[in-house]
Parts: C-alpha cells; structure tokens; sequence
C-alpha cells in the first residue's frame, strides 16, 4: 500500500505554487489567483532556526489577500544514516503522509495548495511526492521564478553565451563527477559544500543567496580569487540566519586543474 494511502479526507485537487525565491513580487499574477481560490493551504513548520521559512510564506499568503484555511504541518527530517537514495525515499514517503493527514484533520473539501519554493519542474520533489497521494489528485502545477532566473537577474548576467548550452546540475554531482564534459555554462544548485572550490582557478563564478530578499548576499569573480571568500560569506550568513538557499553560475574552461 502506497504510504498516503487512506480512505478519507483525500486530496482530489492539488495546487503546486511556484513562489520564487522569497519575494511576494516572485509569485506571478495566476499565482495569487490560485491562492486566493484554494480552499486549503498547507504551509509546513521546518523547525527550530527555520521559522522565518514558513514567516515567508506566510507574508505570500497576506500579500494575495488569500481567505483559504491554512494548516502548518510540521516537516521530517531526513535520517542521516541511511544511503542518500533510500534517505530521501522515505523521507518523501513520510511528507506525503504528513501531507494527508493535515487534510484528514482539516476535514474540508475544494483545493489544497501548496507553496513551493522557486519553481516545481526545476530540483524540486514536490511533484514526486503528489505521486504517492492515493488516490492520485487531480494536479495543477503554477510556474515560478527559479533561482537560476533570479540569479542571473541579480548579476545582471545573461544565462547563455552566444549560440551557447547551459548544464544544469547540483553540488554533489559536481563534487562527484567534476565539471561536465564540454560544458561551458553550469548552473549549480543545493551544494552545501562548496564543490566550487575544486573548480578550474580561471574559471568565473557569479553567487548569490537569499537571493530577492532583503538579505540578499552576491559574489563574482575568477575562483581562484573569491572562492574563499564566498565560503566564508555563505559561512557567516548560515550562522546568522540558521539556513541558507544558495545558487551559482560558472563559466569557463572545463579542462585543467586549478
């Protein structure tokens, strides 16, 4: 049996909205429309040092004037000691739980909304997770701001050289695999060790976090020159704010050590 499963209270609509990357002006005008028709919002509670996560939200949700009931749930965490794949398996298994059983306890009919943070199609499992929802709701996904736009938007930067590819990829498959082959422009999300460090030297880089907020942080330069310094930046504003959401551009030569 699917792990969401249940008899009752099931979610027959489910709304995914993209919200950007912390800014009310991020979510688009079919965004605020959508959370002012939802009949339920589920809004999840990360923990302790994470509160302003869900303030956000929160501060979304007043500027679209929305009247939905909103339902906080609290989020699992991930067990560290397992494999990362079955890690996050399970982990989603229990979201979708948690998800259904906020619907039981609303007990309220009409679409369920969810807020998601930058966009659904781009490394997030939002989407994934509806999949486990038995049975499957009728699903509305809401585009958003990624954080590659707002990145890009924030360095004043085009994605893309002239008639040039851009990778997409995460921080540990950089630090798995190194700088893709033939890659020229790589987009690298949810690197929480820096694997930019072991980038080629002469290689660019454009980073930044909390990126549209009023705390927004930025960096540019060769690697070899900023690397460090974005380390300790990101370092520093971890420390003072409990969490970090970060992304970053690089563009360059993928051959050579630096």
């Amino acid at each position: 049996m699917n792990p969401a499963q249940t008899d009752t209270h099931s979610i027959k609509e489910l709304w995914l909205v993209g919200i950007g990357t912390g800014s009310p002006a991020h979510v688009t005008l079919e965004g605020m429309q959508a959370l002012r028709d939802a009949a339920v919002i589920l809004v999840p509670d990360k923990g302790a040092g994470k509160d302003d996560l869900a303030a956000m939200r929160h501060n979304i949700l007043a500027a679209s004037g929305t009247k939905a009931r909103v339902i906080n749930f609290n989020y699992p965490v991930r067990d560290t000691g397992l494999p990362y794949q079955e890690r996050v398996m399970l982990w989603h298994d229990e979201i979708a739980v948690r998800w259904q059983k906020a619907m039981v306890e609303a007990d309220q009919k009409g679409p369920v909304a969810l807020l998601v943070w930058g966009d659904p199609s781009l490394y997030d499992s939002t989407l994934r997770i509806a999949e486990r929802l038995v049975p499957a709701p009728q699903l509305r996904v809401v585009p958003g701001i990624t954080a590659v736009q707002a990145l890009t938007a924030a360095h004043a930067l085009p994605l893309n050289t002239i008639n040039g590819a851009v990778t997409i990829t995460t921080g540990r498959r950089l630090r798995d695999y190194g700088w893709p082959d033939g890659a020229e422009t790589l987009a690298v999300m949810l690197d929480a060790t820096c694997a930019f460090q072991d980038m080629p030297a002469d290689a660019h880089i454009w980073w930044g976090a909390f990126l549209a907020m009023p705390e927004q942080i930025l960096a540019k330069g060769r690697i070899g020159d900023v690397a460090a310094r974005i380390v300790s930046m990101r370092e520093s504003a971890r420390a003072r704010h409990g969490w970090i959401m970060d992304s970053y551009l690089m563009r360059g030569s993928p051959v050579g050590k630096s």
